[in-house]
């Protein structure tokens, strides 16, 4: 079995792969198990172990069965315990995305292209390796995303936006009179009262954040892109974004899986 963990800004998804021939290409039916943990730069690896082994017995595997595991972290802090597991507990020395050893296998068309997340570059490998065309990923997290991927699978730039929780927890930090509300989608634009009319600025304000800029960059594009969304509460935003065509929740596993396969083949 593979594990992957990608440690992000706000959640560390834990994935195990389950397949005789670990390396012989992606068959999405063998993700047998995903956990989600908040991440915290202060939980260590101990902790991590305790908290894994007791969800992966829950479903009759254990960390003797695990064969190899890859790492992909935006959080520098978080990164030598999530190493630390991987050697202490499973017995495995992991591939970790980003250090100068591993190779990606993507072309990063930009001046400065160290620059670029590593959750940026394994969606973008996840979804060329699927998808083999152009494509827009908007990817729905800490910050919202959308990053452009070349007919030939280069990564050719993108855009930054706050987050859609982000964007909620600012509002109700410095508004002293708003609530902190759960993201939904309003049946109506207007709202008739202060949860409502939230609830619609935030969701419906996304959509139109989503639609607008999909529509420039494919202005300033030269390929017919397909779009597609990721991550967080993007499976939200299906049917009420003009823009987004599907949505897939494996991009990030199943990229960090075709790193390890690139570096083991």
């Amino acid at each position: 079995m593979l594990l992957v963990i990608d440690c992000g800004n706000t959640n560390t998804l834990f994935a195990v792969y389950q397949d005789e021939n670990l390396n012989k290409g992606i068959d999405e039916e063998k993700w047998v198990a995903r956990w989600r943990a908040q991440t915290s730069a202060a939980r260590t690896a101990d902790e991590y172990a305790v908290w894994l082994a007791q969800l992966m017995d829950m479903r009759g595997l254990s960390f003797k069965d695990i064969r190899a595991c890859v790492i992909s972290s935006v959080v520098p802090q978080s990164l030598f315990n999530m190493r630390m597991l991987a050697e202490r507990y499973l017995n495995v020395s992991p591939l970790v995305v980003g250090e100068a050893d591993v190779k990606l296998g993507v072309k990063v068309d930009l001046p400065h292209p160290s620059e670029v997340g590593a959750d940026r570059l394994v969606n973008a490998i996840g979804a060329y390796v699927k998808y083999q065309q152009a494509l827009i990923i908007v990817d729905s997290g800490t910050a919202t995303t959308f990053d452009i991927i070349g007919e030939n699978g280069d990564f050719e730039g993108g855009v930054i936006a706050p987050g859609i929780d982000l964007s909620l927890r600012a509002l109700h930090a410095a508004a002293a009179k708003l609530p902190h509300i759960a993201i939904k989608r309003p049946q109506k634009v207007i709202g008739r009262d202060t949860v409502e009319a939230m609830q619609s600025g935030v969701f419906w304000g996304y959509i139109g954040l989503i639609d607008g800029l999909v529509a420039k960059i494919k202005s300033e594009g030269k390929h017919d892109f397909r779009v597609i969304c990721t991550g967080g509460v993007a499976s939200l935003f299906v049917g009420a974004s003009d823009a987004i065509e599907s949505y897939d929740g494996n991009l990030t596993i199943n990229g960090l899986y075709e790193i390890w396969r690139r570096n083991v083949n």
